[in-house]
């Protein structure tokens, strides 16, 4: 065999090899893609069935206990670690939110407790559920077919907020009516970082200054001015969420009880 031909047999080995790869590749690329949609697709399924698949007795309705607390009391025979419903007109935030000992497990499963990449809205584990906390410091991811919380993304524009102010919140306690007090960008500081705002840790303020120091910090890197501000011993409710324009960027939106929903 000379040496043409061994080149010509070297080259047809490669370009087989290379082909199978490109061949397992394109493969794996439509399980991902396969996979991806069913599981967004059953996700957005789910989600949008929780509340209209719930029968209730409507004679439990009451001037304290509202329709969307039944509910949430029958989807907690499910699963007892939904806490709470989150609502905001305007945008696809209409979920439960969870509670867990662990951060890190409704990140990858859904209410039902499956396996789901959009993960659930969870509540921090540090919140009190039963004695209170000051502040309900709420988590989600954000995802491009418009899961969980890509929407509040939505807040960095001054507009949107003008027209979408109040966000609705229910748990078993209460059914009630919050009001947007901040929204800014963020991120997650280096330990090393000294006098920065880090409102991931606010959950329970020990006394007046600590939640006054919040509360004007929250305030002075909004993106706007909305002209709400809160006094020690409101209600305060924080989302959270991922923002991709910096290393271990975050965006939240800071909120005040004002009303319950009759």
């Amino acid at each position: 065999m000379n040496k043409k031909e061994k080149h010509s047999k070297k080259t047809n080995r490669l370009t087989k090899i290379l082909f199978i790869f490109f061949i397992i590749i394109f493969v794996c690329g439509i399980g991902y893609l396969t996979y991806y949609l069913y599981d967004r697709n059953k996700n957005n399924k789910d989600n949008e069935e929780i509340l209209n698949n719930i029968e209730i007795d409507e004679s439990k309705i009451t001037e304290s206990k509202t329709e969307r607390m039944i509910q949430l009391e029958e989807l907690q025979k499910e699963n007892e670690e939904i806490i709470g419903w989150l609502e905001i007109e305007g945008t696809n935030i209409n979920y439960p939110v969870l509670q867990t000992s662990d951060n890190d497990y409704y990140l990858t499963h859904n209410y039902k407790k499956e396996k789901a990449s959009t993960g659930s809205i969870f509540l921090d584990k540090d919140f009190d559920l039963i004695n209170g906390s000051s502040n309900y410091l709420i988590y989600g991811h954000r995802n491009k077919s418009g899961l969980m919380f890509e929407d509040l993304i939505k807040y960095a524009e001054e507009d949107f907020y003008k027209e979408h102010t109040k966000i609705r919140f229910t748990t078993n306690k209460d059914d009630s009516i919050y009001e947007i007090l901040s929204v800014f960008y963020s991120r997650v500081y280096y330990k090393s970082e000294q006098n920065v705002f880090r409102y991931y840790y606010f959950v329970n303020a020990n006394n007046e200054q600590e939640y006054n120091d919040f509360v004007n910090n929250a305030k002075k890197v909004s993106l706007y001015d909305t002209g709400v501000t809160a006094k020690y011993g409101d209600q305060l409710l924080t989302l959270s969420t991922c923002e991709y324009s910096q290393e271990d960027g975050r965006f939240a939106v800071v909120c005040k009880k004002i009303e319950d929903v009759q």
